[in-house]
Formats: structure tokens, C-alpha cells, sequence
């Protein structure tokens, strides 16, 4: 049995069990990270000395009878971007390089309070900035599935871990579509849940009014069971609401039925026939579990790429000012002078992407543009919440593909801006309208990469995302596929 092959609630079983200790499974994929993520690059630190110790703690709870939570003693990686307490924080940026988290995220707190081992931070987009996890201070992470390709960003840190066998599961940060695109170029699961589900406390912000801490694991039970851990009452985000039920209530849903809606515009023009195909097959699939489908017009979603760039550089513009070089973080060796200070800290601090989304961000807010972008970029955001409403008065789900195409060359994009930002056609709008989503594995492109299609829920009809997505896991394999470096058989 090789146990960094299992999925987080089969470990949890076998460790509840007293089959087999906490301590041996987070040293299986301590060894795993050593010998491993040098060729993958998904993690900035791993986080030894903590999680042995929690581990052990994991060990003398459950053989003194007292198991916290169903993932009791299971490692689990966090993006870095999320706070864990003396642990560093980077945000994978030189501005935030050697900062040490004085306080634990919300959800870090409640992952403790279940019990789960916390073994590592991991790779992301500088400042979750990025569709490709390339722009990272720390270097690119490179996809399991071909090396020389990107596994989709920002939390591609979080997809590739999870998709190489090197962590049960983990969690990421979607501001549109950052945990859903890398699962789907990763061949995992990747939900996000509604906006406001999950606390956003100790999430170091990108676009606040767009980002939510969510999960990405090997099968749709692992994503519902850490959702419903992270999801506990936070009283320190004002966002925060909370979801009445389980995340699990609906695993075993019967979508015989069930109204599914599919925008036209998601297969048209631009998206790859490969991944045209692919979803229209899982399409098929639903339809045999007696799903009703129906294609429809779906006009708003040309909007959406503009009205998320527009906002959420505005919002990076704001959020990222905090660091000067005063308070903590990066600070230039030689300045002349607090103003000269801080535009060199500035300047020497963030990469080339954070530094055109803060500028472009600056301008679409200064008081000569305020009308004409930010202002027409809000009115928009809620005209695509409304049309969803609209249309979630008539289905019960919305499918679509994930992205327009598999993983991309690792730096290829990086060059070619409007393919970069448009590989977030598919998922801005959920983040946009603050929807529950999670991207599905369901084939293969051409060059053996993985492709992802998503389903897309009500308003805090969380669970009924899952329970989609269950039933057609429950039909398919595709997520049992594993990456050839991984088995071995290259």
C-alpha cells in the first residue's frame, strides 16, 4: 500500500484506525516533498519540525479515544498567502521574503482545532497575480503532467502538490478562477465555495471583494469534508456568512432530473476543440443520469473578463499600498529620503506583474477615470449577478468548461497578455457574481494534459456543487489518472 496515494479521508480511516500512525503518513510525504518537489517547485517551505509535532499530538489524541474532526491527523499544505503563525508568509513576492506570520489565518485556526497537520506552504502566482504560476520571486512550478508546462494559477503551488502525490490535499485562494484553473490543468478538484463562506481573515488580499480561501484535493468527498472544517464561524471578517449545512449533505445526490444550463457562448469561438470535446462528452454523461439539458444565451460573459480586471487591479491597487518598506517587508539598502524609500522598496519589491496590475489599478481609480472604468466596472458586476439569478431561477446548475485550453509552455504566455488574462474567461464570472464553483477532471487535451469542466451553484447551494460533481465522479475515472512522473512510468 502506498499511502501517499490515497485520498485524505482513506488516510484518515486507516490513522483513526491505529492502523497506521499520523506520524509515519506525514513523514511518507515529508520524504515524498525531499525527494520530489525539486523538479515540481510547488512548495516555498515545508513546514518539518511543526507538522511532526502536531502529528505526534494527532497520535496521543486518537489513542486516548478522542478524535477531533473526520480529518484528524491528515497533513494538508496552505498557500502562501495564508497565514500560518511563525511560519513565512511571502505571497511568493521579494517584498514579503523573509516576513514571518505573528498570527494564524482564520482558517489555519480551524484547521488546528480539527486536528489536521499542517505540513508546508506552497507556490503561487506573486501576490496570487497570474494565470500560470510563473511569476512567482521563487520560481515557476512546474505542471506533474509535463514539466516544461505551467499548472495554471495562482494557487498552482497548491494543484501541482496535490496532483504529484505530495500532500493529501490543500488549500489555495480563488480571485477568479485561482483555484479552479490550475485543478482543471492539474487533473484534480478544485472548489470554490460562496463568496463569504469561508473567513477571509488572515488571507493576504489581492482583490478583496473576489477572494475566497477554497480546497483543491483528488475527489469530491476530500474537498466537501476540509470545506466543512475551514468553514467555521469567524467574527473577525465582515464578509463572512457562513453556510447553514454540511458541505457533505449532498454527496450522494440524485441529479436524475436536475436542470442544467450551458452558456453557448462556452463552446463557441476560441475555446479548443480538444476541450469543446471533453465537455460536451461529460455533457453526454450527465444527460444519461437523466439530467435535462439546455444551451442558452449567455451575453454578460463577454463583460466579465474587463469588469474583473478593472476592479480587481483598482482593489490590488489599495491593498497592496501597505507595503512601503516602513512597516515590515522589503526595503531598499539605499534611498535619499522616506519618499525615495519607499519607490525603491516599491520598485525593487514587486515583480512585473504586480507592478502593471498596481499601476493600471491606480489609473482606472484616479478622479479623471473613476466614471468612465471603475464605476461602469461595478455596474457590470451587478448586471452578471443579476443574469445568473435569472438564470438560477430555471436551473438547477450551470456547466462550462474551466478553461479555454490545457496547460500552457511554462513562460510562453507570460509574453502574450491578452491570452494570459482571457484564460480566466470561464471562471471570473463566478467570482464576479461571489458563486459557489468547483472544476471537474474529465479528460485529456492532444499533448496528454489534463482538462477540467466546472460546475457552477446558487448562492450558498454549496453542497449541491458537490453533489454534482460527485455524481459524475461517481460515473467517470478520470480523476484516478495519475501524472507519469508520479507512477513512474516515463
Amino acid at each position: 500500500m502506498n499511502i501517499t496515494e490515497l485520498s485524505a479521508l482513506a488516510l484518515a480511516t486507516l490513522i483513526h484506525s491505529g492502523e497506521i500512525s499520523s506520524v509515519e503518513v506525514t513523514k511518507a510525504f515529508i520524504d515524498k516533498i525531499k525527494k520530489n518537489d525539486g523538479k515540481y517547485n510547488s512548495f516555498i517551505t515545508v513546514t518539518e519540525e511543526l507538522a511532526l509535532r502536531l502529528a505526534s499530538e494527532a497520535d496521543n489524541r486518537i489513542k486516548n479515544g478522542k478524535i477531533l474532526s473526520s480529518l484528524d491527523g491528515v497533513p494538508v499544505a496552505v498557500k502562501d498567502c495564508i497565514c500560518v503563525k511563525d511560519v513565512k508568509n511571502t505571497c511568493a513576492s521579494k517584498m514579503l521574503k523573509d516576513f514571518v506570520s505573528p498570527y494564524n489565518a482564520a482558517a489555519v485556526e480551524h484547521l488546528l482545532n480539527a486536528g489536521v497537520v499542517i505540513i508546508g506552504k506552497t507556490n503561487l502566482d506573486e501576490f496570487s497575480m497570474g494565470s500560470t504560476n510563473d511569476t512567482s520571486y521563487f520560481g515557476a512550478v512546474h505542471n506533474p503532467w509535463d514539466l516544461n508546462r505551467v499548472p495554471g494559477g495562482s494557487s498552482g503551488g497548491s494543484a501541482a502538490a496535490v496532483a504529484a502525490r505530495l500532500v493529501p490535499f490543500a488549500l489555495g485562494s480563488d480571485t477568479g478562477g485561482s483555484v479552479r484553473q490550475p485543478a482543471s490543468m492539474c487533473g484534480i478538484f478544485g472548489m470554490k465555495p460562496t463568496y463569504g463562506a469561508v473567513s477571509r481573515y488572515g488571507l493576504v488580499a489581492y482583490a478583496h471583494s473576489f477572494d475566497q480561501i477554497g480546497v483543491c484535493a483528488r475527489d469530491t468527498a476530500d474537498c466537501a469534508a476540509l470545506l466543512d472544517i475551514i468553514s467555521k464561524n469567524d467574527t473577525r471578517d465582515s464578509t463572512y456568512i457562513g453556510v447553514k449545512n454540511s458541505f457533505a449533505d449532498k454527496l450522494s445526490l440524485s441529479v436524475k432530473g436536475k436542470k442544467v444550463g450551458i452558456p453557448r457562448e462556452c463552446v463557441g469561438e476560441g475555446v479548443d476543440k480538444l476541450v469543446k470535446s471533453a465537455f460536451l462528452t461529460a455533457v453526454d454523461e450527465m444527460e444519461k443520469m437523466g439530467c435535462e439539458i439546455e444551451f442558452f444565451d449567455f451575453p454578460v460573459l463577454k463583460h466579465v473578463v474587463p469588469c474583473y480586471y478593472v476592479i480587481s487591479n483598482a482593489e490590488a491597487s489599495t491593498n497592496l499600498s501597505r507595503f512601503d518598506g516602513v512597516k515590515y517587508g522589503y526595503r531598499a539598502a539605499k534611498f535619499d529620503g522616506v519618499e525615495d524609500m519607499i519607490t525603491k522598496s516599491r520598485s525593487q519589491g514587486f515583480g512585473k506583474e504586480v507592478k502593471k496590475r498596481i499601476m493600471f489599478g491606480t489609473i482606472a481609480i484616479t478622479s479623471e477615470n473613476y466614471e468612465n472604468y471603475y464605476n461602469k466596472a461595478v455596474k457590470v458586476k451587478q448586471e452578471v449577478k443579476s443574469a445568473f439569478d435569472e438564470k438560477f431561477e430555471k436551473y438547477d446548475i450551470i456547466m462550462c468548461p474551466t478553461a479555454p485550453s490545457s496547460a500552457g509552455i511554462i513562460g510562453v504566455e507570460e509574453n502574450d497578455m491578452l491570452k494570459h488574462y482571457l484564460a480566466d474567461i470561464f471562471t471570473v464570472s463566478a467570482n464576479i457574481a461571489g458563486l459557489p464553483a468547483i472544476s471537474v477532471p474529465c479528460g485529456f487535451a492532444e499533448n496528454d494534459m489534463p482538462i477540467g469542466f466546472q460546475f457552477i451553484g446558487k448562492r450558498f447551494d454549496d453542497a449541491a456543487v458537490l453533489g454534482f460533481a460527485s455524481a459524475y465522479e461517481s460515473k467517470t475515472e478520470w480523476y484516478k489518472v495519475m501524472p507519469k512522473a508520479v507512477t513512474g512510468n516515463v
